[in-house]
């Protein structure tokens, strides 16, 4: 375990630094949340090829973790469990990657799911903006800071302070977001929609693994 890393933000309940997969104490922690947020690095965009390095938690009382991956690790199971715990919502921004990286790196299938991406999509369609920063500051009045966004993830036993504090607070106001977010949907008569939609998240996942991302995009040519 570590201390909090240093941010602009007031510093979580409780943080904690794992390596390759929680310890008991945090999984029974956990094990008992109704939602949790959850969050991932990768060393690129690309399944298969960049290697998942650091998987981030957040439960409704703010205790924070971050669990750096070893190169070639394929499995963690108390993760795993609490990933596939049915009674427990996962909540990501942009699920679809997440839960890709999950399965390709760890061979876990993440359920159930709530993605704040889709959900902003459906329910803020006054806005262009469905990017995580935007979500969480207008729905949440936090500003994240972005800045170690792309930054190199893979040196998972010296990650910064910076790429620690931008870690955790990824994760840390997901869960009042998703809450905003369901209120919205529910006024817009859009919520079954959404839950539909987020079922259909573990698919698009697998797709995507599958290199089938651009299946339902329609094609010119004479194969149309």
């Amino acid at each position: 375990m570590t201390a909090a890393p240093t941010s602009n933000l007031p510093a979580p309940a409780r943080f904690a630094v794992f390596d390759g997969d929680l310890d008991a104490e945090w999984a029974a922690l956990y094990a008992g949340a109704r939602a949790l947020a959850v969050d991932t690095e990768a060393m690129g965009l690309i399944h298969g090829r960049d290697r998942l390095c650091l998987v981030q938690i957040c439960d409704d009382h703010d205790n924070v973790c971050c669990i750096r991956l070893a190169r070639g690790q394929s499995a963690a199971p108390r993760l795993q469990a609490l990933m596939e715990n049915i009674a427990i919502e996962k909540v990501f921004h942009f699920a679809r990657f997440d839960v890709a990286a999950l399965a390709e790196n760890l061979g876990i299938t993440v359920v159930p799911i709530f993605c704040t991406k889709v959900a902003s999509r459906l329910g803020r369609t006054y806005s262009p903006r469905h990017g995580l920063k935007e979500v969480v500051q207008e729905l949440v009045g936090v500003e994240l800071d972005k800045q170690a966004q792309s930054s190199d993830w893979g040196r998972v036993e010296d990650l910064s302070d910076a790429q620690l504090a931008y870690a955790a607070g990824d994760v840390r106001y997901l869960l009042p977001a998703r809450d905003r977010l369901e209120v919205m949907l529910k006024r817009e008569d859009r919520w079954e929609l959404a839950q539909r939609c987020f079922s259909c998240l573990p698919v698009m996942a697998e797709l995507d693994r599958q290199r089938f991302h651009l299946l339902f995009e329609h094609s010119s040519g004479v194969n149309r």
